[in-house]
């Protein structure tokens, strides 16, 4: 079966073939790093997450970007509040970030680009949307997107312009020629640090949040890609936007597919900072374990709201019990195999990852596989539950240990497999092999265990 994805785009599901045989290149916006990451934040960086392990399991080669925005007003704000520099709490947030993200078992991009290493291109791109008549800089020295001049304005979202300039409820900014108008480059401001403040042909200032992702999506994957991706929040108007800016400056599509995730609901509620019901990943995993969070995404689809209670997870967690207790059956292989995807339970799996990546039918396959384990203690199937659970980050710890602990015991390393891996590392870094000594710093994240370089060599601890 051919892979199909849903295209926010054209708004229907499309047969996917990347621009370049065989080669993936996917972009999805991160993080504005000013705080520690919440569930809605694992909601998304977990969708696309089973994207990019999808899309490598169907043999593609996967050139997955995602971003940190490392300047913003809300950075400004928190590190004024804290007395501390930006970059103090960017670096302090990102790697609290890849800690908990780590926990769940979400894999890294192979490219996450800082904004703030990405100004220049930033400044380019303004410059060639000023030489198209798309941005004009106004009298308080902001530089803004004409958004009149682009015609395709709006073809993402639906939204016309003549309905949103219906629903604006403020007067004209004296700074735009027109309300829709929104900044590339924010002129620098009295009370703002010097660190927040760029030179440029336009003044000193930063960027707008929305020039940042065309910046970087551009410059890391071209100026057209495959999938770019993010939460349904961002369709309008950041993606909009990142349309306007990219497209009106090259003539050429950003992206051929554009994929959205759902939002996270709490109680049936949207949740928000500002209705108290949001909660961080980590407050999440002082009561849950990361497999059951993870499995509790994964079994909904990437597209439909997310419903998150204790009930829920509760429900998760018996749930993925009754996975393991199905492993735990049979003996564990001397060697592990590759799916043969002949197999009508395989290609059942298949045949629902390839429809949208479609977890909740891939998982229903995962509970008929395991009844069939139940009843008839064949190794083989047991093989293919674990082999089709990795697919989607799942079943990959020792079940008796999982079982034992209730999952709190996933990784379950001991002192001497630890050091192992940091010798390992250690081998890895002298080899100059950075791709292998990042994949087992990731591998020991997701087990709980971060390491620590430093001039005596590398410790570590239990999170």
């Amino acid at each position: 079966m051919t892979l199909r994805i849903y295209n926010t785009l054209s708004r229907r599901t499309e047969t996917f073939e990347p621009i370049e045989p065989g080669h993936v290149r996917m972009y999805v916006c991160g993080m504005t790093i000013y705080d520690l990451c919440h569930i809605g934040h694992a909601r998304m960086m977990m969708a696309f997450d089973v994207v990019q392990r999808w899309l490598r399991v169907s043999g593609y080669r996967v050139t997955y970007v995602r971003n940190i925005t490392d300047i913003d007003d809300k950075i400004i704000k928190r590190a004024l509040e804290r007395g501390i520099t930006l970059r103090a709490l960017t670096d302090e947030m990102t790697a609290a970030m890849h800690e908990d993200v780590a926990r769940l078992g979400i894999e890294p991009p192979t490219v996450e680009p800082r904004a703030t290493a990405y100004v220049p291109q930033m400044l380019s791109l303004i410059e060639r949307l000023q030489d198209r008549g798309l941005a004009y800089q106004a009298e308080n020295g902001d530089v803004n997107y004409a958004v009149r001049k682009f015609a395709g304005y709006g073809k993402l979202s639906g939204k016309s312009l003549d309905d949103l300039r219906a629903g604006e409820r403020v007067a004209v900014a004296s700074d735009k020629n027109d309300p829709l108008d929104f900044v590339l480059w924010k002129s620098a401001k009295p009370d703002e640090p010097a660190e927040a403040q760029w030179p440029s042909p336009f003044g000193p200032g930063r960027p707008g949040w929305h020039i940042e992702c065309s910046a970087m999506s551009c410059a890391t994957l071209g100026e057209t890609f495959d999938i770019h991706g993010g939460g349904a929040d961002l369709q309008f108007p950041h993606h909009e936007n990142e349309i306007a800016q990219s497209e009106g400056a090259s003539g050429q599509p950003l992206a051929r597919f554009w994929m959205h995730n759902g939002f996270v609901r709490v109680d049936n509620e949207k949740m928000s900072k500002s209705l108290g019901n949001f909660f961080t990943i980590r407050e999440v995993l002082q009561k849950y374990d990361p497999e059951t969070v993870r499995f509790f995404m994964v079994r909904t689809h990437y597209r439909s709201p997310l419903n998150y209670s204790d009930v829920h997870l509760d429900d998760a967690r018996a749930a993925l019990k009754r996975l393991y207790t199905a492993l735990s059956l049979v003996p564990a292989p001397a060697a592990v195999e590759d799916i043969d995807w002949t197999q009508p339970y395989a290609q059942r799996f298949r045949a629902a990852m390839d429809d949208d990546f479609g977890t909740p039918e891939a998982v229903s396959v995962l509970f008929d596989l395991a009844s069939d384990i139940n009843r008839t203690r064949d190794p083989a199937l047991a093989m293919l539950l674990r082999l089709l659970g990795g697919a989607l980050g799942l079943l990959q710890a020792d079940p008796a240990t999982y079982l034992q602990g209730g999952g709190a015991a996933v990784g379950g390393l001991d002192e001497a497999a630890i050091q192992a891996q940091i010798a390992a590392r250690t081998q890895a870094k002298l080899a100059k092999n950075f791709p292998e000594a990042d994949r087992i710093r990731h591998d020991l994240l997701a087990q709980g265990i971060v390491l620590k370089d430093g001039p005596a060599g590398t410790s570590w601890e239990r999170i």
